[in-house]
C-alpha cells in the first residue's frame, strides 16, 4: 500500500474509533430494584431480589470494571461537566420497601454505591399498624420505609429521593369492559365516558404536586426525578414532571443511556427473582453489545381484524377476544398487526374506528380491550394497523369529498386506482386525520403503527384541485397530462409523491409518540415496488425510502395476490431481492397470505408452513401472515405452529 493510502486508512480508523468513543463516553446503565429480601423470608414477589444475590451482583460488577455514579453525577456529566466513567451504572430502588434500609442500605455502604429510592406518598403517610392499598390488594404500613430511615439514608449522602407519584400507583379503570390500566397514562373511564385531555392532565399535576410538597415538608427538599409507575409515562406526563421541578424521569424501556437519550426518559434494565449471575452478565453484554443496547431480534406476527372479533352481543364480543389470546399464546407469537378501524365489507377503507374519536362513527369501543388483553396476557407487542388515508368520512361531512382523484392523459377522468383516499394535498384533510391519530393514542396503549396498504398515489393520481396547486408550487405542471408527458418532470413528480406519503405517515407518528413514547413504526408495500424499482411510479413507494424511514417494512410476499404462475420461485425471486440489499432483511416482514382472495379459499396449511420453513432456512428474520381466522382455525394451529412459534418447544 502506498504510503498516501496508508495514511488514509489510518486516518479513517482514527475517526471510526473517534466516533465510537464519543458514542461510547456517558453510556449508563441504570439498574430497576423492588423489593430485596431474604430467599428464606418466604417473599412471593416475582420482582423480589435474594439480598445476597445482590452483593453478588454488585461484586460481579464492580469486579469487572463498573462505577457505581450518583443521580448528580449523571446530571454534571449532561451539564458538561465531570463525564461520567466508561462504565456508570446507577442503582434505583422503587416502591420504598423497608427492606431498602434493613438489606439495602448496609450493602450500599459497603461498596460505597450511590442509589436512587423512588417513594410513593400515600403509603408513606398512613399511620403505622395500618394497611395501604397496593397493587391488587393490601399491604401492612410496615412493609414499606418509615420517614426516619428514610431520613438517616439521605443523611448519608449515598441515597437520593425521587417521587414515584403520591396516589397513582395503581390501575383506573380505563374502558366500558372494566380493564385497569397504569393511572399516570390511562384516560379514566367513569359515568359512561372518559375523563378530557384538561381533567387528566390536571389529574397528572395535582398528583406529582401532592408528592413533591409531601416530601419537601418530610425530608426538607423536593425531589428532581420522577420514576413512573409499572414504567408507563408519555411525553406530555413528563412535561408535566418537568414543570413541577422534576426534569428527570425514568421509565422501563428498554436500552442503555447515553448523552443522546433525554433526561426525561431514561431507561432502565427490570431485575427480578429469577435473575442470577449468568443472566446479569447476558444482560450486559447485550447492552455493551448494539448502538442503543438493545439486540435485534427475530419476530412471529399474526395480522389480526377486530371485525372478526367484534359483534353486537358484548358478551359474545369478549367470548371472541378471550379465543382470540389463547390463539395468539398458542401460537407462540412475539407481535400482533391489530386492526384498529372497521372495514366489515373488505374494500380496505375505514367506514368507522374501534376507539372513541371525533371524526368517525365508532363501531365498538374495542381497540383498547384488546390491545391491553394482548400486550399483558399474551406478552405481546400490539402494532395498531391504521389506514393513512383511507377514511369514509360520513355524509355531509365538509371535507367528504376531499378525496384522491385520477386523471387521463387528454383530461378524461380515470378510475381511481385501489382504495378510496382522502386527498393528502389538503391542509384540512392531513388535519383531520392527524387528529384520528391523536384520538387513537390517547385511548389506548400499543407499541407500534402499521400504515395499510391504501398509502399509495398512482401515476394518474391526483388530479385534484389541491393536488393541482402542489404541483406548481414545485415548478410541475398542474395537468397530470403535461407532467406525464414529460418524462424529467414525471420523475419530480414520482419522487415528490412519495416523500409526501413517507413525510405524512411520520408526521402522524410524531403524533402518536406525544403519547406513546416507545413506538415503533411499520408500512405495508407491495412486493411489486421491491422487485422492480421502477414501479415507484405505479404506487409512489419505494423499498429504499420505507427502509430508511420505517422501523419494519411489511413487503406482501403474496404470490397468488399477483398472479404468479410458480408461487415458489416467486417467493425466492423476492427474498433474494431483498437479501441483496445490504441491512434489509433486519427490516423487512415477509408478510404472507393465509387466503387465495381470488378463490376466496385458504391456502392450505401445509403449503404456508412449507414457505414459512424456506424462509427460515434462506435467513429471513420478520416473517408475519394475514389474515388470521381463529373461527376457522385458518392457518391450522396444531400444524402451523411448530413452524411458526418462536418458543422453543411449542406445546403441542
Amino acid at each position: 500500500m502506498k504510503m498516501k493510502q496508508w495514511l488514509a486508512a489510518l486516518m479513517t480508523a482514527c475517526l471510526l474509533w473517534s466516533g465510537w468513543a464519543q458514542a461510547a463516553a456517558g453510556r449508563l446503565v441504570i439498574l430497576c430494584y423492588h423489593e430485596v429480601d431474604k430467599t428464606d423470608s418466604g417473599a412471593s414477589d416475582p420482582f423480589a431480589v435474594d439480598a445476597r444475590a445482590l452483593v453478588k451482583q454488585m461484586e460481579w460488577m464492580r469486579g469487572q470494571g463498573y462505577s457505581f455514579v450518583s443521580l448528580q453525577q449523571v446530571l454534571d456529566d449532561r451539564a458538561g461537566g465531570k463525564p461520567l466513567p466508561d462504565k456508570a451504572v446507577l442503582l434505583t430502588f422503587d416502591d420504598g420497601y423497608r427492606s431498602v434500609y434493613t438489606n439495602v442500605y448496609p450493602v450500599l455502604k459497603l461498596f460505597q454505591a450511590p442509589a436512587v429510592i423512588a417513594l410513593v406518598g400515600s403509603w408513606l403517610e398512613a399511620p403505622e399498624g395500618s394497611q395501604v392499598s397496593y397493587g391488587d390488594g393490601v399491604a401492612g404500613r410496615s412493609k414499606f420505609l418509615s420517614w426516619e430511615q428514610i431520613r438517616e439514608m439521605r443523611a448519608s449522602g449515598l441515597v437520593e429521593v425521587a417521587s414515584h407519584s403520591y396516589a397513582s400507583h395503581l390501575g383506573v379503570l380505563a374502558n366500558p369492559q372494566g380493564n385497569l390500566e397504569p393511572a399516570l397514562t390511562a384516560r379514566a373511564y367513569r359515568a359512561g365516558g372518559y375523563e378530557s385531555e384538561s381533567a387528566y392532565l390536571a389529574r397528572i399535576r395535582d398528583d406529582l404536586r401532592r408528592n413533591s410538597a409531601l416530601l419537601k415538608a418530610r425530608l426538607g427538599a423536593a425531589p428532581r426525578a420522577m420514576v413512573w409507575p409499572y414504567g408507563s409515562y408519555s411525553p406530555q406526563a413528563a412535561k408535566v414532571a418537568a414543570k413541577e421541578g422534576m426534569p428527570v424521569t425514568m421509565g422501563l424501556g428498554a436500552g442503555i443511556n447515553d448523552r443522546a437519550t433525554p433526561l426525561s426518559s431514561l431507561r432502565r434494565v427490570l431485575l427480578d427473582a429469577n435473575m442470577d449471575l449468568a443472566d446479569l452478565a447476558y444482560q450486559f453484554k447485550q447492552l455493551n453489545g448494539w448502538p442503543d443496547g438493545v439486540r435485534p431480534e427475530p419476530s412471529r406476527i399474526m395480522h389480526v381484524d377486530l371485525d372478526y372479533i367484534y359483534d353486537p352481543d358484548p358478551k359474545r364480543q369478549d367470548e371472541n377476544l378471550g379465543r382470540l389470546l389463547d390463539r395468539v399464546k398458542a401460537m407462540g407469537v412475539s407481535t400482533v398487526y391489530l386492526q384498529a378501524f372497521a372495514d366489515p365489507d373488505g374494500d380496505g377503507v375505514a367506514q368507522a374506528l374501534y376507539f372513541p374519536n371525533r371524526h368517525l362513527p365508532m363501531r365498538a369501543d374495542l381497540f383498547n380491550r384488546a390491545a391491553w388483553q394482548l400486550q399483558t396476557r399474551a406478552n405481546v407487542r400490539v402494532y395498531a394497523w391504521m389506514p393513512l388515508l383511507g377514511f369514509a368520512l360520513p355524509a355531509g361531512h365538509p371535507l367528504a369529498g376531499e378525496r384522491v382523484l385520477a386523471e387521463q392523459t387528454g383530461g378524461a377522468q380515470a378510475k381511481v386506482q385501489g382504495y378510496a383516499r382522502l386527498t393528502p394535498y389538503s391542509p384540512p384533510v392531513r388535519q383531520l386525520i392527524r387528529e384520528i391519530y391523536e384520538d387513537l393514542a390517547r385511548s389506548s396503549r400499543f407499541g407500534g403503527l402499521l400504515f395499510h396498504d391504501d398509502a399509495t398515489l398512482s401515476d394518474f393520481e391526483d388530479a385534484g384541485q389541491a393536488a393541482r396547486q402542489a404541483r406548481q408550487g414545485q415548478g410541475l405542471a398542474a395537468d397530470v397530462a403535461e407532467v406525464r408527458a414529460d418524462p424529467e418532470q414525471m420523475a419530480r413528480w414520482t419522487r415528490a409523491k412519495t416523500a409526501l406519503l413517507d413525510d405524512f405517515s411520520m408526521e402522524l407518528a410524531a403524533v402518536v409518540r406525544q403519547y406513546q413514547p416507545d413506538l415503533r413504526t411499520a408500512r405495508n408495500l407491495y412486493a411489486e415496488v421491491v422487485l422492480n424499482p421502477d414501479s415507484e411510479t405505479w404506487f409512489a413507494q419505494s423499498f429504499d425510502s420505507a427502509l430508511n424511514r420505517y422501523d419494519r417494512v411489511a413487503v406482501m410476499a403474496m404470490p397468488y395476490m399477483e398472479n404468479a404462475a410458480d408461487p415458489k420461485a416467486w417467493m425466492r425471486r423476492l427474498f433474494d431481492k431483498v437479501a441483496a440489499k445490504p441491512g434489509a432483511l433486519e427490516k423487512t416482514v415477509f408478510e404472507l397470505q393465509a387466503v387465495d382472495w381470488r378463490s376466496r379459499k385458504p391456502i392450505p396449511t401445509a403449503e404456508l408452513a412449507a414457505t414459512v420453513r424456506e424462509l427460515n432456512t434462506l435467513g429471513a428474520r420478520h416473517i408475519a401472515y394475514y389474515p388470521d381466522d381463529l373461527f376457522h382455525d385458518q392457518p391450522r394451529l396444531k400444524a402451523f405452529k411448530r413452524v411458526f412459534s418462536l418458543t422453543a418447544h411449542p406445546e403441542e
